[in-house]
């Protein structure tokens, strides 16, 4: 068994050694896993993600870890695509996802001066209170690279505006998700990876 002080969830397809790195930066002890009794047994859990949410899930399935997420009690983040398969249901590939938090994540709409993906800096504007935002400031910008988005719902805690907002920052419980990614996000990423950490 791991005595790391954070488990990364080894679900495919994520970039994983930047996370490493982001986490070797702050001295915490990490270990990637597809192992369900070692994340179960995990201080704190990061669910990191990339691609399609069909496509994570069906990797998450093959590995047997769905009802090993879904049964955590201990500090989970979900990052990107992790913080989308937290949701209910995804409309990529009409994906049903971990039904964690309540909703569905939604494509986002290309207008004029706005593309899809959303890919590059954006600011978060707070909703609500949470631990994640200790020490963060409003003007503070993170690295966003997505074309689905879960819209401002009960769990926010952070929105996001890029059109219309969406969901930046969410919390239930011990659950939480960052739709960017901090680990690409500069000290603002690394001040939020730190308050998660401190859980």
């Amino acid at each position: 068994m791991s005595t790391a002080d954070v488990v990364i969830i080894d679900s495919g397809g994520a970039n994983l050694a930047s996370l490493v790195f982001a986490l070797d930066r702050l001295g915490v002890r990490s270990v990637v896993s597809r192992d369900a009794a070692e994340i179960a047994a995990a201080p704190r859990v990061l669910l990191p993600g990339v691609g399609a949410a069909r496509d994570a899930m069906q990797r998450l399935d093959g590995l047997g870890l769905i009802g090993t997420l879904r049964g955590l009690t201990q500090p989970v983040l979900g990052i990107c695509l992790g913080m989308q398969l937290l949701f209910e249901h995804s409309e990529e590939g009409a994906t049903p996802c971990l039904g964690i938090l309540p909703g569905t994540v939604r494509r986002m709409q290309a207008v004029a001066g706005r593309p899809v993906p959303h890919m590059g800096w954006n600011q978060c504007q707070p909703v609500r209170g949470d631990v994640l935002l200790r020490g963060c400031e409003p003007d503070d910008y993170y690295y966003f690279v997505h074309s689905y988005a879960a819209p401002p719902g009960e769990c926010t805690v952070a929105s996001c505006d890029y059109g219309p907002p969406f969901s930046a920052i969410v919390a239930q419980g011990n659950f939480r998700g960052v739709q960017f990614h901090p680990e690409r996000s500069a000290a603002a990423g690394a001040r939020l990876l730190r308050n998660f950490l401190d859980l």
